[in-house]
């Protein structure tokens, strides 16, 4: 494949709800571009761009997609996006190395639930944007009243650029706004220039002068010319409205047909003539010096400078081993070339250098800055490092993910398979970071914190292909804590005599609570030495270890306040052991006259639905003790805001989703610990008898 110069690249991120159609035109950019002869098909399981076998069993998207296009003089590196809530990491990685993303809007449902939760992260990372309206050529579809819809939430930015020749089953082709140019397809989605319709000519001409006014009113100087002449030059329209979409003034509004690749090729001459080059979003912000880094730096995307690149994407297939996508951030890649990993401290060689498209790979020299393309044989390279020369110290930033929402104990079905399933976890979890594995040796639990059901069941799924672990699934312990309300004083004296030397260890404590959060205190209040002050330190030790299981659920005791204030030794027979025994005994003794009680984990959760479903969420959360905090609007849907505990959450994203028809998606951050009711309690304290007798 020819080198392309970073003025050349498009980097383009496909977005869009589940179902919209973006694998669909990921598909036919790739036909119409020539790097396939055959328009895949996702139903058919043919499609470039879901290639996987996880894809094409699901006939939807799980995982980011890199399809190298070239068209004209430029290079579309299209990054086709899951829709799918649970796949949000693959979409936050395919954003964070991009320059525009296109959300592609399904003609026949408008903007969805999964549009406003991606287009919060488009706005994240502040990228120029446009809109393309894909199955316009579907029953009932009336593409003015989607762009008012998009108009609507998005404001006046949202600017059509084209307009539908026919709507739904009558729609023949499209108008180009900006070129006053009508155009039909034929079946291989080649254009064909028509007359404008009669019926049409005013709708153009009206939205053409939108678009020259949003143009003006983004730049200073255009501005003064428009209201000097009423009118600008095709030049100016084309440099005002490069622009106006880098600074995010105009989001243009594109249309077609994926499927019948109708439009498709207009979509790509508008990509490769107004959306920007990697270039024109120079610098970007790097930090300097190593792993401990903070001071930013702005870093040029150019061809000419020092090499450092940024791997976003780590894959691993059978045959070949891991695949590393990266990003060239500034200077030249070339096969062979000596660089250091500032994350890892360690030093790579290039060796192989391959364009992407799908699972096909082309073997390159060189890549440019801006450019995107893989890496094979790194020896210690994880997704998320950056790669530079040894002089130019830099890593990029951080790339911030959700909190998973869904969690799930997790153990091998063949005994012995514990270390391939802690080693394979381990390696998928470097592919994919937006899901938590804790190892709980308290509970003797190994627990999946994922985005969903359906990332949970691609993650063992992998387990399985790739590590041969064959997993069971079960609903984890909740991690309690004990704490106190009460306050007493205790003594415990150990003393044992078995021949010889006894043991002799006499401590008073008084026990109380601390404030909520304070943790763990530990006061000495020993006077006159009744106590050597040697010992001291082994009281505070058998504390502790008491504290590790408070005596009501085996869950760790918190928020307490112990004292030792009097007790008795023996000058022969007293020792650290004696007195560590007497405050582990005197504790667990004490901790149950303190009216113990148990805590809870309570998260924060935000719920968007549609606002039909609000009734429903808010009552289904009050079910699971929830605590409302309140309401708010997003565009045509409503976020729930509510406190509820982690033990009424366990698969709460499958039933939101049942209860929603597939519509509702949440979030859920750790708030605090908080008293369990009482008659809850009892009950978890009984399971967990239950469970130590069986």
């Amino acid at each position: 494949m020819k080198i392309f110069e970073t003025e050349q690249i498009r980097n383009v991120a496909l977005v869009g709800q589940r179902g919209c159609g973006k694998t669909s035109l990921a598909d036919a950019i790739a036909y119409s571009s020539g790097i396939t002869n055959r328009l895949g098909k996702v139903d058919d399981g043919t499609s470039l761009s879901d290639f996987t076998d996880e894809e094409i069993n699901r006939k939807t998207s799980v995982g980011l997609s890199l399809l190298a296009c070239p068209w004209k003089d430029c290079k579309i590196n299209v990054l086709d996006l899951p829709g799918h809530p649970d796949m949000i990491g693959e979409l936050i990685t395919g954003l964070y190395v991009s320059e525009t993303a296109i959300m592609v809007i399904n003609a026949t449902a408008g903007i969805e639930v999964g549009t406003e939760i991606q287009y919060k992260y488009i706005k994240n990372f502040n990228l120029p944007r446009a809109f393309f309206i894909n199955k316009i050529e579907k029953e009932h579809v009336k593409i003015i009243e989607i762009i008012r819809q998009l108009q609507d939430r998005f404001g006046i930015k949202a600017v059509p650029v084209q307009l539908p020749i026919g709507s739904g089953l009558e729609y023949k082709g499209v108008v180009d706004v900006l070129k006053k140019k009508a155009y039909t397809f034929d079946d291989k989605g080649k254009p064909t220039l028509t007359d404008i319709p009669a019926d049409l000519t005013d709708a153009v001409d009206e939205a053409r002068q939108k678009i020259v006014e949003a143009v003006a009113e983004a730049d200073d100087a255009l501005l003064e010319k428009f209201f000097d002449r009423g009118e600008l030059s095709d030049a100016e329209i084309l440099e005002g409205l490069k622009k106006a979409i880098v600074s995010k003034t105009i989001y243009p509004i594109l249309m077609g047909s994926a499927d019948r690749n109708s439009g498709v090729q207009l979509f790509m001459d508008f990509v490769a003539e107004y959306m920007p080059s990697p270039k024109a979003l120079s610098p970007i912000n790097m930090l300097k010096g190593n792993q401990k880094a903070d001071e930013i730096i702005g870093v040029d995307i150019a061809s000419d400078g020092k090499l450092a690149l940024y791997v976003f994407k780590s894959l691993s297939e059978a045959h070949i081993g891991d695949i590393s996508l990266f990003k060239v951030i500034s200077g030249k890649a070339l096969q062979g070339a000596d660089v250091q990993n500032f994350n890892q401290s360690t030093s790579e060689r290039l060796s192989q250098i391959y364009s992407i498209s799908g699972k096909e790979r082309k073997e390159i020299d060189a890549v440019n800055a801006g450019d995107i393309a893989a890496l094979v044989k790194l020896k210690s390279t994880k997704m998320g490092d950056t790669l530079a020369l040894k002089d130019i110290p830099v890593m990029m930033p951080k790339v911030e993910y959700p909190e998973p929402v869904m969690d799930v104990g997790v153990r091998p079905k063949a005994k012995g398979d514990e270390e391939k399933l802690s080693t394979g976890l381990q390696r998928l979890n470097d592919e994919d970071p937006t899901f938590k594995i804790v190892i709980d040796p308290a509970l003797r639990q190994t627990v999946l914190f994922t985005q969903g059901s359906t990332h949970t069941e691609i993650i063992t799924g992998k387990l399985n292909k790739k590590f041969g672990v064959d997993i069971e699934q079960f609903k984890p312990r909740i991690p309690y804590r004990e704490t106190i309300k009460g306050k007493t004083e205790i003594q415990h004296r150990y003393k044992k005599q078995s021949g010889g030397r006894g043991q002799y260890g006499d401590v008073h404590l008084r026990i109380e609570p601390n404030v909520r959060g304070g943790g763990f205190e530990f006061l000495d209040e020993i006077k006159g030495g009744v106590i050597p002050g040697k010992f001291i330190p082994s009281v505070e030790k058998g504390v502790v270890e008491a504290m590790i299981d408070g005596g009501l659920s085996g869950s760790p005791v918190v928020d307490v306040k112990v004292a030792v204030f009097y007790g008795s030794y023996h000058a022969v027979d007293s020792s650290d052991m004696a007195f560590k025994m007497a405050g582990l005994m005197a504790f667990r003794e004490g901790f149950l006259k303190c009216t113990p009680i148990l805590l809870e984990p309570v998260y924060n959760v935000e719920v968007l639905v549609p606002d039909e479903y609000t009734g429903d969420v808010m009552g289904d959360l009050s079910s699971r003790r929830g605590k409302i905090a309140g309401m708010d609007p997003e565009g045509r849907y409503q976020k729930v805001r509510a406190t509820v505990p982690q033990a009424e959450l366990y698969n709460y994203s499958v039933d939101l989703r049942s209860m929603t028809s597939g519509q509702g998606i949440y979030s859920r951050t750790f708030s605090h610990y908080e008293e369990v009711p009482r008659e809850i309690m009892d009950k978890v304290i009984e399971e967990v008898k239950q469970s130590k007798e069986e």
